[in-house]
């Protein structure tokens, strides 16, 4: 008998940040879809959807009326980590569970939340450790106003100045502003080896644009001199940035489109953001399957209880293991530079902050 279970998706389809949300919503439907036509399988997901509209303050209510008016016990969303500590509260009360696909700036370990993409040693650490092996140690910071920014930058400053280092210059905006002049200003005062961008939405599409500019005025500012570096950029977006404004940026991932090896899949996916919704959905549904009253359990029970194992998350942080990749875009499209051996997310970094790095430079960033 095929077990009918109810489970939440609570992504905005409008807002700042709603590209990678239908990201993560396309891998989720995906794997949803999957499992349901999977005759092996005798569990059917029943989707319970709720768009926030990007309002931050809709997402804990929107969450309480998913686990008040359904017997979904597990929810697949938020995109900020501003929306995801505030759900938290009301997964605690209702015994629920978030299983959160995005990368973030690490520092939590709670136990409703699973966090099935990057955190900081799993994206920062090695970024900068490759950075600082081609391109120095003098960085410029931008984020946008909020968790993820600060929290991302305040590490970037210890590791930085850790390594010898020096932060030339830190600037912030508010979530959806594109007033970036000033940044701009800056970066081109202080003539950093590399600029860490923690912006997101708008404010980052309308930077990377703007830095295009610098450089076609100054050859400093060219990627193969003064990059921008990601850890949150993705395929996803690529279509919202000016031709050619992203050319030569960065980033730090899990998965870029075509690379191999990510847990548990053989399929290409869009991005991260849709891999890691995808990944979350199928590891729920082998963790719900195999024993009676699985749907009901709490999620230290649920891996407890697991007859197949824990699926790569670890029962005391609840984060997973995942492949570390650095990616340049070139012509359009991401290009793999460095693949970094798969790691556990160490959230609280108890294995150290130092920059991760290569064990010697195998393709040069051009």
């Amino acid at each position: 008998m095929t077990a009918q279970v109810e489970l939440g998706l609570l992504y905005s389809r409008s807002g700042s940040y709603a590209l990678i949300s239908e990201a993560c919503r396309t891998g989720a439907l995906t794997a949803i879809a999957e499992i349901n036509a999977d005759p092996a399988r005798a569990l059917n997901f029943v989707p319970v959807e709720r768009d926030p509209c990007g309002n931050t303050d809709a997402y804990g209510p929107l969450c309480e009326e998913i686990l008040r008016d359904s017997s979904a016990r597990h929810v697949i969303g938020c995109v900020t980590s501003w929306s995801r500590k505030e759900v938290i509260p009301t997964l605690e009360r209702a015994g629920g569970t978030l299983w959160y696909p995005v990368p973030y700036e690490g520092f939590e370990a709670s136990d409703h939340v699973v966090y099935t993409h990057a955190c900081p040693n799993q994206h920062l650490l090695p970024l900068l450790g490759w950075a600082f092996a081609r391109l120095g140690r003098r960085g410029y910071l931008t984020g946008s106003n909020y968790i993820w920014g600060w929290e991302m930058n305040r590490l970037a400053r210890e590791v930085i100045s850790g390594a010898g280092g020096e932060v030339l210059g830190e600037r912030y905006l508010p979530l959806g502003s594109v007033d970036v002049g000033r940044m701009i200003e800056e970066i081109r005062a202080t003539r950093p080896a590399f600029i860490l961008n923690n912006l997101i939405g708008p404010s980052q599409y309308a930077f990377l644009a703007a830095y295009r500019r610098l450089g076609e005025e100054i050859a400093h500012f060219r990627p193969e001199t003064c990059p921008i570096l990601s850890c949150n950029l993705t395929e996803c977006e690529l279509a919202a940035i000016e031709p050619a404004a992203a050319e030569g940026l960065i980033a730090a991932g899990p998965y870029f489109r075509g690379a191999t090896g990510w847990p548990g899949a053989r399929r290409s996916f869009g991005s991260s953001h849709e891999a890691a919704a995808w990944s979350a959905v199928h590891r729920l549904a082998r963790l719900l399957s195999g024993h009676a009253g699985a749907a009901t359990e709490s999620l230290a029970q649920l891996l407890a209880h697991a007859p197949g194992g824990t699926e790569g998350i670890d029962p005391a942080t609840h984060h997973t293991e995942l492949p570390v990749l650095i990616a340049q875009i070139e012509n359009g499209a991401f290009v793999l530079r460095e693949r970094f051996e798969a790691r556990m997310g160490d959230p609280y970094l108890s294995h150290g902050r130092e920059a991760v790095l290569p064990a010697a430079p195998r393709l040069k960033v051009v």
